[in-house]
């Protein structure tokens, strides 16, 4: 999604209109509680990973570290914005995970960088 909304931006970009991603962590809201419909697990394999992460979800709620209130100030506050960001992380939890992703990407580079170069045309020699 933020390489879509990346592209988008800079194809509006010459008509006044700025795109921002707006990517939060969690906020107090029920979107987990009550409010959440839940589909029938169908694949048990799964239930190892995901049981630990519906079991937070469930019982999470209310005690999330994001204020839904301080988020929608936050969005006004690009809105208003002559220069809104590309991308907007709210919450210290969506820093968190975000930088961690970062880190890894910052980690895996460098080190599969030859790879990624390996896969070019080999132009040399050819004639146009």
């Amino acid at each position: 999604m933020e390489g879509i909304l990346e592209t988008l931006g800079k194809e509006v970009a010459d008509f006044g209109i700025h795109v921002t991603a707006v990517e939060p962590g969690s906020f107090r809201t029920d979107w987990s509680g009550r409010s959440m419909i839940r589909a029938p697990r169908v694949i048990a394999d799964y239930d190892e990973l995901f049981e630990p992460l519906r079991a937070r979800r469930i019982h999470g709620g209310g005690h999330q570290p994001g204020d839904p209130d301080k988020a929608t100030a936050a969005v006004l506050r690009i809105v208003a914005a002559d220069r809104p960001p590309t991308r907007l992380l709210l919450g210290t939890d969506a820093l968190r995970l975000v930088q961690a992703g970062r880190d890894a990407f910052e980690r895996d580079m460098p080190a599969w960088a030859e790879l990624s170069a390996s896969t070019d045309f080999d132009d040399v020699g050819r004639s146009a």
